[in-house]
């Protein structure tokens, strides 16, 4: 391990663990975290080798043979920063874990209903295919009806990444109903929200707005009730959600660089 860190040392770019601090939020297992570095150290050494063949001076980071080890350290390395850095983060997607493991104990899916009352339902089922070779490959046919059990593990590891996707989207459509109660054309993709020029100023002070209405309620508590509600052979079961910290939501109204 220290001669990994010495390897490393003063040879990490920003680059290198953007990606795995981003999806770390929607689960990112170690194997997917160990292969994002990889991929990244990868992507180095292949321009260091340009530079150099090109006669410049620019060491390698890492011998070829050697990835496998640096990434493995440093996934392990960068993992648990995060979990230190972002505990309730981090708390709460084990909780949102450990409610759709005890809903899928029943052989039933995770169902909640969005802020805005969508109703969603994970459609994770174990796979029954039938597989044919076929001239440029294997073509295989999933049966994923309703009749077919639960993919537990699916349904636990998916949960946290799509709550999360479901209260983005929810945000998207709050700030699109008052962009168009304003007069403002409006589009967006995913988290990228566009405006004409004109009425980029406005469409900033709205969508800063309907977060604060969007996560000014306790939607973990309001899910739990749902979860209550829904599944009540397991209502006792379900956790109470982590204890929410005392950041004061409305500051975003005042940050600069909350949604840029």
């Amino acid at each position: 391990q220290p001669y990994l860190a010495h390897v490393l040392k003063d040879k990490i770019t920003r680059k290198v663990v953007k990606q795995t601090t981003m999806t770390s939020v929607y689960g990112v297992t170690f194997i997917g975290a160990r292969d994002q570095i990889m991929n990244r150290l990868v992507e180095t050494n292949e321009k260091s080798r340009e530079l150099r063949d090109r006669g410049e001076e620019h060491p390698m980071i890492v011998d070829d043979e050697m990835l496998i080890y640096c990434s493995n350290y440093l996934a392990k390395i960068t993992q648990r920063a995060i979990g230190d850095t972002f505990k309730s983060a981090e708390g709460i997607m084990e909780w949102l874990k450990k409610c759709a493991g005890i809903i899928s104990s029943l052989d039933e899916p995770v169902c909640w209903l969005t802020p805005l009352g969508f109703p969603i339902v994970q459609p994770y089922r174990r796979k029954a295919g039938k597989g044919a070779t076929a001239q440029h490959g294997t073509v295989s046919k999933f049966d994923l009806r309703g009749s077919m059990p639960i993919a537990k593990q699916k349904q636990k590891s998916a949960f946290p990444p799509n709550f999360v996707h479901a209260l983005d989207s929810s945000h998207m459509l709050l700030t699109a109903i008052a962009c168009a109660d304003e007069g403002i054309e409006f589009t967006a993709v995913h988290d990228s929200y566009w405006a004409h020029a004109c009425d980029i100023d406005r469409m900033n002070e709205i969508l800063r707005d309907k977060f604060v209405e969007l996560h000014g309620q306790d939607v973990l508590y309001d899910l739990l009730e749902q979860f209550k509600a829904r599944y009540p052979v397991k209502a006792k079961e379900f956790p109470d959600p982590p204890i929410i910290n005392d950041l004061d939501i409305n500051l975003v109204k005042k940050s600069t660089y909350f949604f840029n």
